[in-house]
């Protein structure tokens, strides 16, 4: 059932009920009368003027141990599981603790000066978003699906392409078969 709506606001469905609705916003979604759908959560405005802006290296942007033990140089991804390492070396540690008065929301841009994602208004709003982000536009292509031959740069899209790879087919008017 496809619903359509006129600039008067009202919803028109195929089976021919009109359902006044109120005046739609370009960003509001056309909700299903029936049934309420969960509201989809909104991407970070990176733009905001308040929020810290994190340029890093692609080489610290990469890396994959950034926080080393200096007793026994093992490498950690986050500070977090440093602190909690430390402990194992009877170091002084401290967890820090998350209070919403004092964080300030981070963005950070793409260290390609030829992207738009290095504007800081156009920052992304996590690391792990500009992580994807610089290696599926700037990176290698590491993984290649076995069937198709498709590469990705990131090893979570080519899992995600490899359980749908050929298993949509497609025939066309002219007798041709295509695959996914």
């Amino acid at each position: 059932m496809s619903n359509l709506t006129s600039t008067s606001g009202e919803v028109s469905a195929s089976s021919g009920t009109r359902i006044k609705t109120g005046t739609l916003s370009p960003q509001q979604s056309f909700a299903s009368t029936s049934q309420a759908s969960p509201p989809k959560k909104k991407r970070s405005l990176a733009g905001n003027p308040d929020a810290e802006v994190i340029a890093l290296s692609p080489k610290t942007l990469l890396a994959t141990n950034r926080f080393i033990c200096e007793i026994c140089n093992k490498g950690f991804q986050r500070d977090q599981n440093l602190q909690l390492h430390r402990r194992g070396h009877n170091l002084p540690w401290k967890l820090k603790q998350r209070t919403n008065k004092e964080m300030r929301k981070k963005v950070y841009v793409c260290p390609e000066t030829t992207c738009v994602h290095h504007d800081p208004s156009r920052a992304l709003g996590d690391l792990t978003g500009i992580k994807k982000h610089f290696c599926r536009k700037h990176g290698e292509k590491k993984w290649k699906c076995e069937k198709c031959s498709k590469r990705y740069a990131v090893q979570s899209d080519w899992k995600a392409h490899s359980k749908i790879c050929g298993t949509r087919e497609y025939r066309c008017d002219c007798g041709t078969l295509f695959s996914r």
